[in-house]
């Protein structure tokens, strides 16, 4: 039998915790990792000791990762931080071990963890990348109810627009492009995937009257990776991408930046889509949402997009082997 896929509570005064239980519709295979006091009440739930153990039929398998106290919800506690970053850490031991199959992270708080704990990482994705030695990785945001499937790399991301055109260099570009590649045949069983790049500039520079960019760094750096054999297009008006016959001819596009990847894909797959960490050793899916502090603790929480990142994560398990 496959191993459970791990679910991290996240910030507890997040959403995380209540998406716990609902994430059970899932169907996938679950365990928990947090303090159950931060689980909403009448949640039924059993202690486990290693994430193997079985429980009742309905109940969340819990391990156990005590906390400084009771969480509540919409106020984060600086006392938590320390135990955020600890659950996420014991979750990567677990994966690295092959106790767990996979991972999937609730969203966390960096202003929380960087006030409470000194948190120096940007986000999750980083720390993720450190724990399991400093790998090269990249962010993928996969949708799982749409048709043709969205799936988007950017190529930078969390920096200010004026800083894209100098952070887009040939090298990143090139690492974001392998990593998307060498991802869509591990994790999901594609043999010659294909790779659409989009251009940074107004189509795509329209030969060098909007931005040459395109023309003289893209385009060659395509090039190469096709004489490698790589399944590449590119540049291409980013503009023209995303409608259904577009991504009907590829199975992921590397953006040149956050927006350029992630407005698309919200709005085409908002509650399905997935967010992805290419590169890492083991797999790690988060739904794409934070931790909607104004609804938290208020039932209002849509399970949607965890129930999306735990049934994409037992799919990459099975695609792995």
């Amino acid at each position: 039998m496959m191993a459970r896929v791990l679910l991290t509570c996240g910030e507890p005064a997040g959403i995380g915790p209540e998406l716990a239980p609902l994430a059970l519709a899932s169907g996938v295979d679950t365990v928990w990792m947090g303090d159950p006091r931060h689980l909403p009440q009448g949640t039924a739930w059993t202690e486990v000791q290693s994430p193997s153990d079985p429980v009742a039929p309905g109940h969340l398998p819990v391990l156990r990762h005590g906390f400084a106290g009771p969480a509540t919800p919409g106020t984060p506690d600086p006392a938590h931080a320390a135990d955020v970053i600890g659950v996420i850490a014991r979750a990567v031991d677990l994966a690295m071990s092959g106790e767990v199959s996979a991972i999937t992270t609730a969203p966390i708080s960096k202003q929380a963890l960087k006030e409470g704990a000194g948190f120096a990482f940007p986000g999750h994705t980083e720390y993720l990348a450190h724990l399991a030695g400093d790998v090269p990785v990249a962010m993928m945001l996969a949708s799982t109810t749409v048709t043709p499937p969205c799936r988007v790399v950017p190529a930078t991301i969390h920096i200010p627009l004026q800083d894209v055109p100098a952070a887009l260099t040939a090298d990143a570009l090139e690492e974001a492009i392998r990593l998307t590649h060498a991802g869509l045949r591990r994790d999901f069983g594609l043999t010659s995937p294909r790779i659409a790049v989009a251009g940074l500039n107004p189509h795509a520079g329209e030969g060098g009257t909007m931005g040459r960019q395109d023309g003289d760094m893209i385009a060659p750096l395509v090039a190469r990776l096709r004489t490698e054999g790589l399944n590449v297009i590119g540049p291409l008006p980013a503009d023209t991408m995303f409608h259904p016959p577009a991504r009907a001819t590829y199975d992921a596009a590397v953006c040149a930046y956050h927006d350029q990847a992630l407005i698309p894909i919200k709005t085409l797959d908002f509650a399905g889509g997935v967010n992805v960490t290419l590169g890492l050793p083991f797999i790690r899916t988060s739904p794409d949402h934070g931790t909607a502090f104004d609804i938290a603790g208020r039932g209002l929480a849509d399970p949607s997009s965890t129930i999306a990142a735990l049934r994409l994560a037992q799919d990459m398990a099975k695609a792995r082997g």
